[in-house]
């Protein structure tokens, strides 16, 4: 079973110790639960390829549909994609509940998406998994669920799911207010 690990934040700055013990899990090839800013998803470094592949496997999911990135910060996106916009509208849309979509940059990992020339980008605006980005660099990133079952907004909603999973971190519950019900 995994380790639940409630995050606190030490004046608005995600607690070192947390960062340190979600890095060594990414490191080691595994998967973790994180909140975002719209859900909680399911983490996995997208420089590792058994991870990538381990991600798959416990969601159940068609390899042939493609996971997001995530990163940090918008001077980030061009060592994985080859943006097609202008920084103005990256800077209008992120930090936040969007996931663009780009041409793939060779930099990125071959055995993400193969097959696929595109890849989706987040930026969530959450302080956690971006602090986890500039420490591990990009992510691979979907919904904390099973292939067609609802998103969760609550770590709880995907406790079937610990046992699978090295480390959970509980942001507590979030909010409802985009809507979202089941992006898998």
């Amino acid at each position: 079973m995994s380790k639940v690990i409630r995050l606190s934040a030490l004046n608005g700055r995600t607690n070192d110790s947390h960062l340190l013990a979600a890095k060594h899990v990414l490191t080691s090839g595994q998967v973790i639960g994180l909140p975002t800013d719209t859900i909680y998803g399911l983490a996995v470094s997208v420089l590792n390829t058994a991870a990538i592949k381990r991600l798959y496997q416990l969601k159940t999911r068609d390899e042939s549909k493609p996971i997001a990135i995530c990163v940090a910060d918008i001077d980030q996106i061009g060592k994985w994609c080859d943006t097609t916009v202008g920084s103005h509208v990256l800077h209008d849309l992120l930090p936040g509940a969007v996931t663009l979509v780009f041409n793939r940059s060779d930099g990125l990992n071959a055995n993400l998406n193969p097959g696929h020339e595109l890849v989706g980008v987040r930026i969530p605006d959450h302080n956690f998994i971006r602090d986890l980005c500039r420490l591990c660099g990009p992510l691979g990133l979907t919904s904390a669920n099973l292939s067609s079952e609802a998103s969760c907004l609550n770590v709880d909603e995907f406790q079937h799911l610990w046992p699978e999973l090295a480390a959970v971190f509980d942001g507590g519950p979030l909010a409802v207010s985009l809507g979202y019900a089941n992006p898998s």
